[in-house]
């Protein structure tokens, strides 16, 4: 059976979340893979609306195995108040319908204090970072001091591992002029914590490799978007882990081999939340007009996104590294009403062409866009459930997209509304 891997494929906010609900329905399984509780969803079901920054979309749908890979970093506290917080909605979570692999890094409080000080500090270039500490976990783990799920079962090892943490943590607070760590608070707070985290504790590269064999369906689902990959993204002005789909193999404990179509999810337009590069990025009455009617604020910060028009040039990037199958064109409806519409196509640099934004952050900040412009439409395409029901020239926009990005439409979304989606291509036929 096909296994698909969701990924953004711009700055993030692209529309993820009702995407993997709507395919969540062709799913047995929702694996989060990467990322941490900075990240936001917004689903729409029936007119209610859930908010999450945790948990994957698929725990909102009956019947449906959810689960939080090691690629995740995991704040135990946001865990249980986003889990309570969907249980007053009306959904039903249990160790049969979550799963947590055991190994998945946990963000401690200590964590989002030292994400929040360096950002505060730094005077050179803020990075735009949420402040919750997903960063600074990364950190830990990959420094081989982090505290994982499993660890909350052994009080022994529990105290090890803090200590550990303690050691390089409080130097760097003395530098920062924060207070030690209270040692014996933390790890009352953990001990208070455990059994809420414990129960839903499983070795989650088993379960998805025996799900596999045994024929389930694995939708495998990102945080942010391909742009803020910590390899590929507009560094440092980036995430902390890898958001490009070889990472749902490594962040779930499953081979690459068992990932069977890449769907990246491409606003028709783009957008960014906090600091970075971003070419097309539009200062006037139409940048204002995409942010008003797109309702562009962060779904966990808050914060207003920067808007501009499509950029082809970055959406062929990482179709490329993502090896993107297919996307799903989300949004489409916020561009009606406008007499006429741009699509960046690369990018002058020094006088030069470029068909690809580079790597280097001098050459990215002195990158100007290159525009084709194409006549916008003044019919509606909100609702719209298949080709018919859009404009000529809507339909002539898509194409052209296609073109430039060198990848097909598989799924076209034209409002929030999850059945408000016209298919082209099931990610999941066999």
């Amino acid at each position: 059976m096909a296994n698909v891997v969701v990924v953004g494929a711009q700055w993030g906010d692209e529309g993820k979340g009702k995407i993997v609900d709507w395919l969540s329905e062709r799913a047995d399984i929702v694996a989060r893979f990467q990322g941490g509780h900075n990240a936001g969803h917004t689903l729409v079901i029936d007119g209610t609306v859930f908010k999450l920054s945790l948990l994957p979309s698929g725990i909102v749908r009956g019947g449906k195995l959810s689960v939080i890979g090691n690629g995740v970093v995991l704040d135990p506290w946001h865990l249980v108040k986003e889990i309570d917080l969907l249980r007053s909605q009306g959904v039903e979570i249990t160790p049969e319908t979550l799963m947590i692999a055991e190994n998945t890094p946990l963000i401690l409080p200590f964590h989002g204090e030292l994400d929040r000080a360096r950002e505060g500090q730094n005077s050179v270039a803020k990075i735009g970072t949420t402040g919750r500490g997903i960063g600074p976990c990364y950190e830990d783990k990959v420094g081989r001091r982090v505290i994982r799920v499993a660890d909350l079962a052994d009080d022994a090892t529990l105290e090890l591992r803090v200590d550990r943490a303690l050691v390089h943590h409080n130097a760097l607070r003395n530098g920062l002029g924060l207070e030690p760590i209270d040692r014996d608070a933390l790890l009352a707070s953990l001990r208070e914590i455990a059994p809420s985290v414990l129960e839903y504790a499983a070795p989650v590269w088993k379960v998805l490799n025996d799900s596999r064999k045994a024929g389930k369906r694995i939708l495998f689902e990102g945080a942010q978007g391909a742009l803020l990959d910590i390899d590929f993204g507009t560094y440092p002005f980036v995430t902390s882990s890898n958001v490009i789909a070889g990472q749902a193999a490594t962040g779930t404990g499953i081979g690459p081999g068992a990932i069977d179509f890449v769907l990246g999810i491409v606003k028709a337009y783009t957008t960014r939340v906090g600091e970075g590069p971003f070419p097309a990025e539009l200062d006037d009455d139409d940048g204002q007009r995409l942010g008003e009617r797109g309702h562009e604020f962060g779904t966990v910060t808050g914060r207003k996104r920067r808007c501009g028009w499509f950029d082809a040039a970055l959406v062929r990037q990482t179709c490329a590294t993502s090896g993107v199958n297919g996307i799903a064109f989300t949004k489409l409806d916020v561009l009606d009403g406008f007499e006429t519409l741009k699509i960046c196509t690369g990018y002058m640099l020094d006088g030069e062409p470029l068909d690809y934004l580079p790597i280097a952050a001098d050459q990215q900040a002195r990158c100007t866009p290159v525009y084709e412009e194409m006549p916008g439409w003044s019919e509606s395409t909100e609702g719209a459930r298949s080709w018919a029901d859009l404009p000529a020239a809507a339909i002539k926009y898509v194409r052209r997209v296609e073109e430039l990005i060198g990848c097909p439409v598989a799924l076209l979304s034209t409002s929030p509304e999850r059945d408000d989606t016209i298919l082209v291509t099931d990610p999941f036929a066999d």
